[in-house]
């Protein structure tokens, strides 16, 4: 008769209920002999009397075990796809957390700042803070300004959208914005708006619309003449229309607004027919000789109203400079020459930045109107020296780096040393003599302190050797000059003889 403690039987129906991944055996009708070694018998019970019990109590313990090892197989795998779902879980926590961390967010003069430049993005997020003054979202992939779309920033001063791809702006786009003093969304795709855009920005004060393809029709009317209002002279300043080809080039500022609206498709007003020999528009203006500033340069705002030109092959300082730019970069182009009031317009300019171009030559008044310029630089350029007057208009000028350029140390430094001089608070670098080869390497200052001296040429290498009358040093020359001017002073004043007393009688 055979008893549980005799044997351990599996039957079909015991392996059916095990997890498929536990079913290992598929049938299983004998016995299965636990092979344990002599000792571990003594260790599973004591030895028995009649000595038939000990050995199936050892291997009833260890099926046991078995089923529990096989048992805790299941939970572990159920815990390692958990942990991999926390893991996933905090992976994407993480990548959200990133996300919202792009923006940069800063203090500036105690007003708030996010910086969401250059990251990408196709919308404004809900996330971000609403106590912010100034957002900054330029360069990124937005297209489309729906209603209420900044609603929730409702102490925003300022809003850069420049350099976006916006071509619709919805007309409640800006509702809530009370507070916002500036707009800029230059270099976009917009074609048009009208008044109904800026109504919910009753202080508006700066407003960049060039750079945008503006189609100049009658849908662009009533902006037209919001922009032509006296007291909005800082709204909409360059602009241009870009279709139709009877108007592109003229500015939305000053074109006639009743020319948008010509509906016989040659620019005459309903009912008006065109005189003899005159022209159905204006034609459009001349290119200029000069690229626009504003067509191919960037404008910044924030920190600081900054004009970047940098690298963009420019032969020429860019025409219709903006007048109320800070910081100026016209680095990195092709630049030869500076013509005198070419910065005339830009009154405020605190720092330019010429450095990296081909300037050889700059004219006298070059830098006028330049009052309150702080910083310049003009290194890596091909300058000589100054003409005289170059740098009188620099009052406040504290800085100025003239580094990596070939100077030339002859009697037209001097003009540069002399202003130096009586500018002590300018800090300037890169004054080196390149050119003659004796002065090569020599501080220009220190070049025109020994202008007067004895050049190191002029040395004798021998003195007192080969003396034949030649080849005078300035210092024999002027000793020689002296004792014949002696000789044609009166006897008294001749004596080089020192006298405790002297008197000279004059007649």
């Amino acid at each position: 008769m055979n008893s549980p403690l005799n044997s351990l039987s599996l039957s079909h129906t015991a392996v059916a209920s095990l997890p498929w991944h536990q079913q290992k055996p598929k049938v299983i009708s004998e016995s299965i002999p636990l092979p344990f070694p002599p000792s571990c018998s003594s260790l599973a019970a004591p030895p028995s009397p009649s000595g038939g019990i000990g050995a199936p109590r050892m291997r009833l313990l260890s099926a046991l075990l078995l089923l529990l090892l096989l048992r805790s197989t299941e939970p572990r795998k159920g815990g390692r796809n958990r942990e991999r779902g926390r893991a996933r879980g905090k992976g994407r926590a993480n990548a959200v957390k990133r996300q919202t961390s792009e923006c940069k967010e800063y203090m500036e003069a105690g007003e708030k700042y996010l910086d969401c430049q250059d990251r990408q993005l196709t919308g404004v997020q809900q996330h971000w803070p609403e106590d912010i003054h100034h957002l900054l979202l330029a360069r990124n992939k937005i297209q489309v300004l729906r209603d209420n779309t900044f609603s929730q920033f409702k102490i925003l001063k300022s809003l850069d959208l420049q350099q976006n791809e916006l071509y619709m702006v919805e007309e409640e786009a800006f509702a809530g914005l009370g507070q916002l003093t500036t707009l800029l969304l230059q270099h976009n795709q917009m074609k048009t708006a009208s008044e109904e855009h800026l109504l919910p920005l009753p202080n508006l004060r700066y407003l960049r619309l060039y750079d945008n393809p503006w189609d100049c029709r009658c849908s662009l009317d009533s902006l037209v003449r919001t922009l032509q209002v006296p007291s909005n002279r800082n709204l909409g300043n360059y602009a241009k229309c870009s279709e139709p080809d009877a108007l592109r080039g003229q500015k939305l500022k000053k074109m006639r607004p009743e020319l948008l609206c010509a509906e016989d498709g040659e620019g005459h007003l309903p009912g008006q027919k065109p005189q003899e020999g005159q022209g159905s528009l204006p034609k459009p203006p001349p290119i200029k000789k000069y690229p626009d500033a504003n067509s191919l340069c960037h404008t910044y705002m924030f920190p600081k109203p900054m004009l970047d030109c940098k690298s963009k092959e420019l032969k020429n300082i860019p025409s219709s400079l903006p007048s109320d730019i800070v910081r100026m970069d016209l680095s990195s182009n092709s630049i030869t020459q500076l013509r005198p009031k070419e910065f005339v317009a830009a009154r405020d300019l605190k720092l330019l930045n010429l450095s990296s171009n081909s300037l050889d030559q700059i004219d006298t008044a070059a830098f006028a109107g330049l009052l309150y310029l702080r910083e310049l630089d003009l290194s890596n350029n091909s300058l000589h020296y100054f003409q005289y007057g170059v740098l009188e208009d620099l009052y406040f000028l504290r800085m100025l780096n003239l580094g990596d350029n070939p100077w030339v140390c002859d009697y037209n430094i001097h003009y540069l040393i002399y202003w130096l001089k009586h500018h002590p608070g300018v800090a300037y670098s890169g004054l080196i003599c390149t050119e003659p080869q004796e002065f090569r390497g020599w501080p220009v200052e220190n070049y025109v302190k020994t202008y007067n001296g004895e050049c190191p040429n002029d040395k004798d290498p021998q003195p007192g050797k080969g003396d034949t009358g030649q080849g005078q040093t300035a210092q024999e020359l002027v000793a020689e000059t002296e004792e014949a001017e002696m000789e044609l002073l009166p006897k008294p004043l001749r004596d080089p003889r020192p006298k405790k007393y002297e008197v000279t009688r004059l007649t």
